[in-house]
């Protein structure tokens, strides 16, 4: 299901493909945010013109709307978004960690009281997993327990526990028909845990393996920490994937440490709020100095926002909160992820990733504003 074609001499960055029963994944991977069955703003048309190749769903979103009645009577969730490609269907383990005010752990399962209505709704690893199943994804995530930041050791031992032992159970769960399972590394910022959680993952025979509990607004160098922990850990010959984050020089800087996929709402919800990614760094277009200029969102850019379109007239969109301007945005910042992924891939294969990764870091580091001018400092993660 995963070969790698080529390695970086001077990094652990790998290149591969990863095969389901929707299609093959290059990797390194961006996978667009579609939480509640649709990436915000566009279509799967749109998704298939930007050579997305897979997208993310939700599975505790997806179960308390529409429901699995509604996605069952349409076939599952592919037919239902008229999407064709893969999906990896998140298990809900992240709102654990953001809907903590409505929810209650036991060792069996989550109850939440859901945030639409307060309605009462259980996932338990095996619901979770019928749940995925009754999807049809073709990437599913084991339910686990993502520990808030900061932690206290003891906690975040204990959820490593549980999480163990619920991975335990989804791998009891028969797959159905060609669905992978991935499991999910736990642990906090304890490199023993991050350690012990790869390993007993490991033997557990997963088809693919994350690193999760990171981008919950610990400091960065905590996150690539988790990483580095975790990541010699995992077999070399299944996919790693990296959940939730993050910028676009995180995300080479992860590659560099030997992970394959990512998923991020950066593009879309920066998008929303009038910014956009640029190799300098984000521009916040309701900015006044971009009233009159004439160029596109970034010269050489071949997303429809750069080829039709000026800054001046993207943000006059988004100052008179047109949806134009929010879906142009969006398809400029999906286009600028995904294309970075592709430029990471060319590079492995040319043995100049290291080039690629140094110069793109310096120039967005030193030039355009920062993240935090645009989002607030807000965590980079938003499901």
């Amino acid at each position: 299901m995963f070969e790698l074609t080529a390695t970086d001499e001077s990094t652990k960055a790998r290149r591969g493909r990863l095969k389901t029963a929707h299609g093959s994944i290059e990797t390194p991977a961006f996978m667009p945010v579609g939480t509640q069955g649709s990436v915000k703003a566009v279509s799967p048309r749109e998704l298939h013109e930007l050579k997305a190749e897979i997208i993310l769903g939700n599975t505790y979103h997806l179960f308390v709307r529409p429901g699995l009645d509604t996605i069952k009577h349409f076939g599952g969730l592919h037919s239902f978004m008229n999407w064709d490609g893969p999906i990896l269907t998140d298990s809900g383990g992240y709102q654990i960690f953001s809907l903590a005010k409505l929810r209650k752990i036991t060792e069996e399962g989550v109850a939440f009281q859901n945030h639409l209505d307060g309605t009462p709704t259980f996932i338990s690893p095996e619901i979770a997993m019928e749940i995925q199943a009754v999807l049809g994804s073709d990437i599913a995530m084991v339910l686990d327990e993502c520990p808030p930041w900061p932690c206290e050791y003891d906690y975040a031992a204990r959820s490593l526990e549980m999480t163990l032992r619920w991975a335990e159970r989804c791998k009891r769960i028969s797959k159905t028909g060609s669905q992978m399972v991935f499991g999910i590394v736990q642990g906090g910022t304890f490199e023993e845990l991050r350690r012990s959680g790869a390993q007993a993952l490991a033997a557990m025979d997963f088809d693919g393996y994350a690193i999760g509990g990171v981008s919950v607004g610990e400091p960065e160098r905590e996150m690539m920490q988790a990483v580095e922990w975790s990541e010699p850990h995992l077999p070399k010959d299944k996919p790693r994937y990296a959940m939730g984050l993050g910028t676009p020089p995180q995300l080479l800087e992860l590659i560099a440490r030997g992970v394959d996929m990512f998923d991020c709402v950066l593009p879309t919800r920066l998008a929303r709020n009038g910014t956009a990614f640029t190799a300098a760094g984000t521009l916040n277009l309701k900015n006044a100095e971009f009233a009159m200029q004439k160029g596109p969102i970034e010269e050489g850019c071949s997303c429809p926002a750069c080829v039709d379109f000026t800054r001046g007239y993207i943000r006059h969109l988004v100052k008179a909160e047109e949806i134009l301007g929010l879906r142009l945005l969006t398809l400029h910042n999906l286009h600028f992820y995904l294309d970075l992924m592709k430029r990471a891939r060319g590079a492995i294969e040319e043995g100049t990733f290291a080039r690629l990764r140094a110069q793109f870091v310096a120039e967005y580091k030193t030039r355009g504003e920062s993240l935090e001018q645009n989002t607030g400092g807000a965590p980079e993660r938003f499901i």
